[in-house]
């Protein structure tokens, strides 16, 4: 596995770890540097503390969901691009999809993500 496959799992396990509160720190802490950032159309936060918020934000409001990759993972000089989506464990939905593209620290942890939105529910 490369070092950008290695850093986007890391993500999605953070990302599904949101339904267990426990493991939300740990999950982030795996895989974003302490001074990392998140930002998307909703979203820009930066540290820890905002990432696990955001994420746990989104387990909110989507309980019984599973952020899954769309395909391979493009990467090169650090930085990383990869689609993911949504899905409902219940009926296999998938209300939100987009595209994230991350930049890695030294140690392979993420420093930033810049989040696009390719589809959200109507309002």
């Amino acid at each position: 596995m490369s070092v950008y496959e290695t850093a986007v799992a890391r993500y999605f396990e953070a990302w599904n770890s949101a339904g267990r509160p426990g493991e939300i720190a740990k999950a982030v802490a795996a895989a974003w540097t302490e001074d990392g950032s998140y930002t998307d159309p909703l979203a820009d936060v930066s540290g820890h503390d905002g990432i696990a918020a955001v994420i746990a934000a989104a387990g909110e409001q989507f309980p019984g969901f599973e952020f899954r990759p769309t395909g391979g993972v493009d990467g090169h000089h650090g930085i990383a691009r990869f689609g993911w989506e949504l899905v409902s464990s219940a009926d296999g939905s998938a209300p939100v999809a987009g595209f994230d593209v991350i930049a890695l620290a030294e140690d392979g942890r993420i420093r930033t993500v810049h989040g696009f939105l390719d589809r959200v529910p109507a309002a």
